[in-house]
């Protein structure tokens, strides 16, 4: 049975080391995420015959976004 918080009558989260691994995923999940968007910037603007700008920053203010949205969300379905 697991332990549960009496205030809020949820489960109290152990400490193994398991919350450590699915944060640190959570962080690679981001780069991934932004390095994604602001490679698809890139490759946009290299077939516009740019030099990387306008797209690359666009696209990765894009990905950073959609990347924190994943995590709050992520983190909240946690708890």
């Amino acid at each position: 049975m697991p332990i549960t918080d009496p205030k809020r009558n949820k489960p109290v989260l152990k400490n193994d080391g398991s919350s450590y691994i699915y944060y640190t995923g959570l962080g690679f999940q981001m780069i991934a995420t932004i390095g994604i968007f602001a490679f698809i910037g890139y490759k946009i603007d290299m077939a516009k015959g740019k030099e990387p700008g306008m797209y690359t920053a666009i696209l990765s203010l894009v990905g950073v976004f959609v990347s924190l949205i994943g995590t709050i969300r992520s983190v909240m379905n946690k708890r």
